[in-house]
């Protein structure tokens, strides 16, 4: 979906206002949805295609999509354009993304993107060979995906129709490694659906450390079940082959409690050309969710979970033999949080790796040895780690970021080797990340607050800023003229002595003697966050200019509160934050500018699963309700995600009925919009049509727009804004009117 995110002590928020609730205009004048869905005028700006060079005193950007501009870290100042593609003679004009070789002689760019899925798409790849200034394309035969250069620079890897190819950049040799791929049968070097989506990577081969071979994955996913959809003509954009008989797109995509893609790992060997397999073990009804070679081009680890995903294990394999043992092996109560599998980092000393673990019941940062055996806690206390930059070899310092102030909020912090002297590295109060150069001696960090647009400022190893990146100041003056309300944050105690986070935008020219209708806005998803001390604005200050007071609220199982906060929801996935949903909806309204008698809720994907299960089970105390692309039966949905939460259902289900929309469609009470793409390859439209025929059998009446041919994100052409101003229009007619 990605349903989640991006933390048993829960933690006493303060209520912070974060300054005024309102701001005046020097005009007055008015956002519209045309403003935010078609023109883009209160978009934030931020620095494109930034990447530190290996010399960690300069840094790169993409720019205008066509230059890569060389900048010193020191001055913040351009001092190279790189690569101008409208100066090349090339075949292309527009660059959409980049990467360096090695000692950066060459650059590899990518244009002509065609998406695949969320992460995945095709291009054509060039490399262009920076002192000549000559472009060669990394294949004639046809588009590429996830082409890759060697270590060396002097090779480049990338899978076509399912299998790897070689392409030597010196020889222009094409070379096919892999023979067996087919469409929905067996894939070589990229993942299927189902990892893509829920172990959120797109490359599933890697090169080893010396270039010499090529470790990746293979997934049949002959027994897979196929899922099918039909892609009609359309408009925006238009298949004309479609018409007028439909497409029937076929992929395998395994539901809970279905089978997966059985998973083998394998290594080619360059020099003699064989591929080896890897001992992964002999059930085949696990997950790997990641391949890494070690420092040592001698070990390969392999990240291996089983299918509850409470058990998680680093297998050490020989690249020659295949032969493989455990380095290490962590279980969980609940589930092992998947986001920390990209946290695990070899340290180039070939002795040491680093871990984000939540063992101790918060997200923390461990340094373990090499036979598997933890060295140091680096961090400590009641607190979670929400990202992990790296080493510092030199100082012998770790970076990362962390919700230490408050969940609401995010720093970034060092830590010594010992786990001591911690410092904090950046300076403002709210939500802030950073970007290290190599070496870190430099880091870009990007600040924002409820009432700062993105701030993007260049500082040194000792904190000093250099140079403003991106300031926002365009839209800051945009903002400026207009009359509008930001966000203030709060807490409130539920009957079960629950503190639950929310965040609260009132009507412009509020008056406390009036009373308003209040639309609830939320994901609840596991280890996600609405309330965020971070900058947003869109159409919850549209709203909000309209008459509605908006609040947005993270019930239990959200992120950035400890393991027994963000995990409670386990094997029962919508039946606390239901609760803690009708609880927000009686808190709201006991206020005396509510009226408790026009309260709407709304959600995206699992924010509309929460929607139609707090209409259903809410007794009535929620008016209308918009559920667009919700789950409305876990079976419905992807196994990997869905059994991390619930286990399969042949065992748990009680947990999936009875928190499943289906089953409640007779106890439905006030306006219902359900909202779905006909082409949703992750939340299938199955989810809103079996929902809308249990409530047309239950004799409950709603209302329901399907979008034609349009995925789960719901765009393209006119869509968004058509559907915002449905949104807008339904709850004009049925809370504010």
């Amino acid at each position: 979906m990605n349903m989640r995110k991006t933390n048993t002590t829960a933690l006493i928020i303060l209520a912070l206002i974060l300054g005024s609730s309102f701001t005046q205009g020097q005009d007055g004048a008015k956002i519209t949805l045309a403003d935010l869905w078609k023109k883009g005028t209160f978009r934030a700006h931020g620095v494109r295609g930034l990447r530190s060079m290996e010399d960690g005193t300069h840094y790169t950007t993409l720019e205008k999509r066509s230059m890569i501009i060389k900048h010193s870290y020191e001055t913040g100042e351009a001092v190279d354009t790189l690569v101008n593609s409208k100066e090349l003679d090339a075949d292309f004009k527009r660059i959409q993304g980049y990467s360096f070789n090695a000692d950066e002689s060459k650059i590899m760019v990518y244009t002509n993107r065609q998406n695949i899925y969320r992460r995945s798409f095709t291009a054509e790849f060039y490399v262009i060979d920076l002192a000549s200034n000559s472009v060669m394309p990394v294949s004639e035969n046809g588009r590429q995906q996830l082409a890759t250069f060697s270590p060396k620079g002097t090779k480049a890897a990338f899978v076509r129709d399912n299998n790897i190819f070689i392409r030597d950049l010196v020889t222009k040799e094409e070379k096919q490694i892999t023979y067996d791929g087919e469409k929905n049968k067996i894939i070589n070097g990229a993942p299927d659906w189902v990892y893509e989506e829920e172990f959120e990577f797109k490359k599933a081969f890697e090169w080893s450390p010396d270039g010499k071979k090529i470790a990746f994955m293979k997934f049949n996913e002959s027994r897979v079940k196929e899922y099918s959809m039909k892609i009609y003509a359309g408009a925006a954009p238009h298949h004309e082959e479609n018409d007028p008989y439909p497409e029937i797109r076929k992929w395998k995509y395994p539901k809970a409690g279905e089978k997966n893609s059985i998973l083998t790992v394998h290594v080619y060997d360059l020099n003699t050309e064989n591929t080896t397999e890897m001992d992964v073990g002999e059930e085949t009804d696990q997950y790997i969710p990641r391949i890494r070679w070690t420092d040592n081009p001698g070990k390969l680890s392999i990240f291996r979970l089983n299918r509850l995903q409470n058990r998680f294990e680093i297998l050490l394999a020989n690249p020659e033999t295949g032969d493989s043992e455990v380095m290490y092996s962590e279980k969980n109560e609940y589930f092992i949080d998947e986001t920390n599998f990209d946290y695990i980092t070899y340290l180039d000393d070939g002795d040491h790796f680093t871990l984000v673990s939540e063992m101790d019941g918060w997200n923390h940062l461990y340094l373990v040895d090499m036979e598997g055996d933890i060295q140091q806690k680096l961090t400590k206390g009641e607190y979670d780690i929400t990202d992990y930059y790296g080493f510092d070899k030199e100082a012998k310092r770790f970076y990362f970021q962390a919700a230490k102030k408050s969940p609401l909020k995010r720093e970034v912090y060092s830590v010594n080797w010992e786990g001591e002297d911690l410092k904090k590295v950046s300076d403002k109060s709210g939500t802030n990340s950073a970007s290290f150069s190599n070496g870190f001696r430099y880091y870009i960090n990007t600040f924002s607050d409820a009432t700062t647009p993105p701030y993007i400022s260049l500082h040194n190893e000792s904190g000093k800023k250099i140079r403003v990146l991106e300031d926002n100041q365009t839209l800051q003056n945009k903002l400026d003229t207009l009359d509008h309300s930001l966000k203030e944050f709060s807490s409130f105690k539920t009957s079960e002595d629950v503190e639950l986070n929310y965040s609260i935008i009132k009507p412009i020219d509020f008056d406390p003697q009036k009373q308003y209708p209040v639309l609830i806005t939320q994901y609840s998803g596991p280890n996600s966050q609405s309330v965020r001390d971070s900058w947003s604005f869109g159409w919850n200050n549209f709203l909000a200019q309209e008459g509605y007071v908006v609040v947005s609220v993270d019930p239990r199982g959200t992120g950035a509160r400890g393991e027994v906060f963000r995990k409670m929801t386990y094997k029962q996935l919508g039946h606390y934050e239901t609760i803690d949903l009708i609880e927000t909806a009686k808190y709201l309204g006991k206020k005396d500018f509510i009226d408790k008698d026009r309260i709407g809720i709304w959600g995206w994907s699992y924010g509309g699963f929460m929607t139609c299960l707090t209409m259903t089970k809410g007794e009535g105390v929620i008016d209308a309700g918009i559920a667009v692309a919700p789950v409305t039966n876990w079976r419905f949905y992807d196994n990997i995600y869905t059994e991390r939460f619930m286990q399969k259902p042949q065992q748990n289900k009680e947990g999936y009925e009875e928190n499943s929309p289906l089953n409640f469609a007779d106890q439905l009470q006030g306006d219902l919009l359900l909202v779905h793409g006909s082409a949703d390859d992750n939340v299938h439209l199955q989810n809103t049509m079996e929902f809308a025929e249990r409530l047309v059998q239950a004799n409950k009446q709603f209302d329901m727009k399907i979008y034609t041919n349009r995925n789960h994100g719901i765009y393209g052409g006119n869509t968004r804004y058509h559907l915002y101003n449905l949104m807008t229009d339904y709850l004009n007619d049925n809370l504010k009117n």
